[in-house]
């Protein structure tokens, strides 16, 4: 007898086979009881989910001579020849390969003829959404007005992608996704009939794997099962599918956590030279650290089995050790190295890289790594237990302490001009202290170049072309004032937008280190501006600078 897969096998014959579509099932059966019977069908959902074998069953239910209650009994006349394909009463088309008018139009010719052998002339046209626009047309006129012996099934996993002219034609039904719970019921039914032993752990990391399809679990179970040694173990289910075990990538998560990326990365090579695909190692990274995060949040999934209670709670431990705002940074760097890695020719190196990022998080350049900086900072200062003046406090303190001494003699004024001196010098060690290195003009044209070119690489192509006609004027106090030409005014509008000016700042200080203000004028507003200024007398400047209580005229 010649082999049949599995998923062939065990297909479903009568509507109680199909597992985990209740709702689909009990509504065609009431349907057939009643005798009403639509015209047309749209089964939507996933792959392997049971759209064109419930298909099938209700195609030979409608048509049985002596129907089993309301499913087919599969050994009639009818039943019989439908299984075996040799009446023309059900006919399935493959829409991906007969998509054209012309093999609509033929359907359009043959259903004014009336059934052979049953009730029905029914036709299941599976993956209806690869039909062309003109088929779609043609088909729409026999869908809205069919004879009354004909019912269309259409099936398909985009349903998105018909006209709505179809879906309004047509009893919609959505099939689910299969949980992994009856999935293993099922696979542990089929193992069983084999006289095949197993783990109950291998049965869920089959169903786990089949995401929700039936079909691609049989398939996978099947793949196992010739692997196997007699009994099908939770080993073997991994081997077979280049997975990595969980036990091992707690040790990686565990060696992210305490930062120590040599262990991370030793841990990476081991499973790579064991055989073990990158892009699966990461998915199965990225579905791991998932998992801590559900259990940080006290959210359990309904859907898994009771197979790994131990390891459920070492899980439950070791997400305890994490902050939600680590976790959901990890997987952010972790999906984008996904992203790369798929294209990557090296793909080992992007994740080994992420891994580094991870492992160090003074690395990484975005607002979460930096919030991670400053939260390890001020730990750090916690646990020395220093008390940090900010300078405006220290600005404070001390004009309380020449408001105090204003009554005291000329000797006294000065002592207190003295200590206000050296406020302004402690301000400005603070200032530094707190990590913004003094603006150098030289500096940032020396790195113009640089910076022009690493706007680029970040895509900003048409911001480089337009600073390109700029040029650097000045650097007024923290500003640094670039001037354009007459004739250029519409590139210095379009680059005097807020967020455009935030990004060249941001460029500005990546590349010089130099945290500057920006401000963009044309050259001629510049000129007129100089010729306005005329003299000034520098004693009105330090009135406007200094604060009354800190500023007195001596006369000699």
């Amino acid at each position: 007898m010649t082999y049949q897969a599995l998923y062939r096998k065990w297909r479903p014959t009568v509507f109680e086979d199909v597992v985990g579509q209740d709702h689909i099932t009990t509504t065609l059966k009431n349907q057939i009881k009643s005798k009403n019977i639509s015209h047309a069908y749209l089964f939507s959902g996933t792959r392997g989910t049971g759209k064109t074998s419930t298909a099938k069953i209700f195609a030979r239910a409608i048509n049985c001579i002596e129907p089993n209650g309301f499913d087919p009994c599969n050994h009639c006349e009818v039943c019989h020849g439908i299984l075996s394909e040799n009446i023309m009463d059900v006919i399935e088309i493959d829409a991906a390969s007969n998509n054209g008018v012309d093999h609509i139009r033929e359907i359009r010719e043959n259903v004014k003829y009336p059934p052979s052998k049953g009730k029905y002339k029914v036709y299941i046209i599976d993956e209806v959404h690869m039909l062309s626009t003109g088929a779609f047309n043609a088909l729409l006129k026999t869908l809205e007005e069919p004879p009354s012996h004909v019912v269309f099934i259409l099936a398909t996993t985009e349903p998105h992608k018909l006209p709505a002219t179809i879906l309004s034609r047509c009893q919609r039904f959505d099939f689910k996704p299969v949980k992994n719970k009856d999935i293993v019921e099922r696979l542990a039914r089929i193992c069983n009939s084999m006289d095949i032993a197993f783990e109950e752990k291998a049965l869920w990391t089959v169903a786990r794997n089949g995401r929700g399809g039936l079909r691609d679990s049989l398939s996978i179970l099947e793949q196992c099962i010739s692997f196997s040694r007699g009994k099908l173990t939770y080993e073997e289910v991994v081997n077979t599918l280049g997975l990595t075990n969980e036990e091992v990538l707690m040790k990686l998560v565990d060696a992210i956590h305490r930062r120590n990326a040599s262990d991370a990365l030793k841990i990476v090579q081991s499973l790579i030279m064991e055989g073990k695909d990158v892009q699966l190692l990461i998915k199965d990274l990225i579905n791991y650290i998932r998992q801590l995060l559900l259990l940080r949040m006290k959210v359990v999934e309904a859907d898994r089995g009771e197979d790994s209670r131990e390891i459920a709670e070492l899980m439950e431990k070791q997400s305890q050790t994490f902050k939600e705002e680590d976790i959901i940074r990890y997987i952010y760097s972790l999906t984008e190295a996904e992203g790369k890695a798929k294209y990557a020719s090296q793909p080992q190196i992007i994740l080994e890289v992420t891994l580094v990022g991870l492992c160090n998080p003074q690395m990484d350049q975005s607002i979460d790594g930096l919030i991670q900086r400053i939260e390890d900072l001020e730990q750090m200062v916690k646990n020395a237990n220093t008390r940090i003046v900010s300078a405006p406090q220290m600005v404070a303190e001390n004009k309380q302490i020449n408001n105090t001494t204003k009554a005291h003699s000329t000797t006294t004024r000065n002592q207190n001009q003295y200590k206000t001196s050296e406020v302004e010098k402690q301000e400005e060690s603070v200032s530094i202290n707190r990590g913004s290195a003094p603006i150098e003009l030289k500096k940032i044209k020396a790195k113009w170049a640089d910076i022009l070119e690493t706007i680029r690489q970040n895509k900003k192509a048409q911001i480089k072309a337009f600073l390109m006609e700029g040029e650097i004027i000045d650097l007024k106090g923290e500003t640094l004032v670039i001037g354009f030409k007459d004739g250029f005014s519409f590139h210095r509008d379009a680059l005097n937008k807020e967020k455009t000016k935030n990004f060249i700042i941001e460029v500005i200080h990546k590349v010089t280190g130099q945290q500057v203000q920006l401000s963009l004028i044309m050259e001629s507003e510049l000129h007129h501006q100089k010729s306005n200024q005329g003299s000034y007398d520098p004693i009105d400047q330090l009135k406007n600078i200094l604060p009354e209580d800190m500023f007195e005229i001596v006369e000699d």
